[in-house]
This record gives C-alpha cells, sequence and structure tokens, in this order.
C-alpha cells in the first residue's frame, strides 16, 4: 500500500511513517505559543526533520475544547512564512493541518503537499481543491463534541460508526478524483469521544480497506488517564504506549510532537513485526 501525491510516495506497507507536528498558535493544549514566532516554528521543524520525521504537518488554528475559532485569513497569515520558509529548504512533505478551502488552496500553491482535515472535509470545495492539485488528503472523524451528558453517540458502536464515515468519505474523496493511494484516513482520536471509545478504536486498528491510516494520539488525555500527573507535557510513556497499540493494529503513520521517541519506538516496532529491512 502506497501513500503518495504531488511528488512524493511512501510505502506504507514497508514501514511507519512518523508525522512531525508543528503548532504556530498561541493556543494548542500542549505546545501552545512555543512556536508562534515564525522563525522558532522554522528551527523547530528542522530538529524534527533531522530526528527523522517522515511528514511535517503545519497547524496555525488550535482544535483543543473551548479554542476560539479563528478565520482563514489569520489562519494564513500565521502560516504562510513558516510554510514557504520550509518549501524552499526541505524536500520532506508538507501537511496542512486545516479545514478551510481556501487556505488549503493558497497552502498547495506554496508547495504543501498534504491536507489534514479535522472536520471530515465538511467544507464545500475542500476536496476540489485537493484533487486540482493532485495532492493527497487526511480525513479525520471529527466525533461528536455536541453530545450531552449521557447521550449515546455511536448507537451501533464507535467502530462501526467511524468505519461508515470514514468509508463514505474515502467514496466521496474517489468521487472528485483523488486515487486511493492519495487518501489517508484518521479514526480521530481524542474529537468527540470517551476514553472507552478511543481505546476501542486504537484496538481496532484500519477498519476501512485500502487506504493508509493515521493515528495521532500524542499527548491527548487518552495518554494519560492511569498517571497521577495529567499535564500535556507529562505524557509521552503514555504516547508511545498507545501508539505502540495502534501500530501493532494496523496504523500506518503516527502523528507525533516528540519525534525522537516516536521515531525510536516506531522502528522498534517495525523491526518486531519483520518490517523495514
Amino acid at each position: 500500500m502506497y501513500f503518495s501525491a504531488k511528488g512524493f510516495c511512501f510505502d506504507v506497507s514497508d514501514r511507519t511513517l512518523i508525522m512531525g507536528i508543528l503548532n504556530i498558535t498561541p493556543d494548542s493544549f500542549s505546545d501552545g505559543g512555543r512556536y508562534l514566532d515564525p522563525e522558532k516554528a522554522v528551527g523547530h521543524a528542522r530538529r524534527m526533520l533531522q530526528e527523522g520525521a517522515d511528514i511535517l504537518d503545519i497547524g496555525a488554528q488550535s482544535t483543543r475544547p473551548g479554542c476560539r475559532e479563528i478565520g482563514p485569513d489569520e489562519e494564513w497569515e500565521r502560516m504562510e512564512p513558516v510554510l514557504r520558509a520550509l518549501a524552499k529548504e526541505t524536500s520532506c512533505p508538507i501537511s496542512i493541518d486545516t479545514f478551510y478551502p481556501e487556505v488549503a488552496k493558497k497552502a498547495l500553491d506554496a508547495g504543501a503537499h498534504i491536507i489534514n482535515d479535522v472536520s471530515g472535509c465538511a467544507h464545500k470545495g475542500m476536496l476540489e481543491t485537493v484533487a486540482a492539485a493532485d495532492a493527497a488528503i487526511v480525513i479525520m472523524h471529527p466525533g461528536d463534541a455536541s453530545k450531552a451528558d449521557g447521550q449515546v453517540a455511536y448507537p451501533r458502536g464507535v467502530v462501526e460508526e467511524v468505519r461508515d464515515f470514514l468509508h463514505k468519505a474515502a467514496l466521496r474523496a474517489r468521487g472528485y478524483g483523488l486515487p486511493a493511494h492519495a487518501i489517508c484516513l484518521d479514526p480521530g482520536i481524542g474529537f468527540g469521544k470517551t476514553m472507552a471509545e478511543n481505546l476501542a478504536l486504537v484496538k481496532a486498528g484500519p477498519t476501512v480497506e485500502g487506504y493508509p491510516w493515521l493515528v495521532g494520539a500524542s499527548r491527548k488525555r487518552v495518554t494519560s488517564a492511569f498517571s497521577a500527573d495529567a499535564s500535556a507535557d507529562r505524557r509521552l510513556g503514555g504516547t508511545i504506549a498507545v501508539h505502540t497499540a495502534a501500530q501493532l493494529s494496523g496504523a500506518h503513520i503516527l502523528r507525533v510532537h516528540d519525534v525522537f521517541e516516536g521515531v525510536q519506538a516506531a522502528r522498534t516496532i517495525d523491526a518486531l513485526l519483520g518490517k523495514g529491512r
């Protein structure tokens, strides 16, 4: 199985890919404000590449619960200088974390390769934009953050309902001309799901055949449920545990904050699975 588009090609059956997170935000749950300055952001991206990141994922808008949603102009203003600098100096595929089609178009024109859409491509024009650029898309299950306490969000079970959502989303993307190898699916760990639902999705692994599967649990609450200290910067052990379980269940791409440790753990599991030889 391959994940490829716009000049890059990964055989995801050969080894697990590491996507390094670069948040250019003042309010992300884990590292908000740390890389808001463009020079610091580019410097951090360089470090992640040195540590073995296969893909850089740049986000200029926080999606943590309760955060202030910014518009496309402000999002692009934060993102543009970092993206343009990195596009000039690296051949590493660059992913853009956005749900705005207009930001996606500007980013793809400026050298990005992948759009990572946490809304599940809810905004009209996103799939057309990605297909027109011969780029790739990551489609995430956004969850149901609006459910009331005690309300059952997934009557048929979270695994089945996430599978159906992503299966239909992938078919919709194919309808716009995107090939299977340019479509990656993400079950949306931590988005509108309980602890038990998140763990069930990790355990289930890829439930839609024929597409790369991405898991991003890095520093999320699911990684700290059994820890006395639940602060976001003390969740590395839990992150590696959840990502290892996802990898053993068949995940192809892991989205991480801590690239060095993520690469080290992933390569170890790949070796145990007989991959990457």
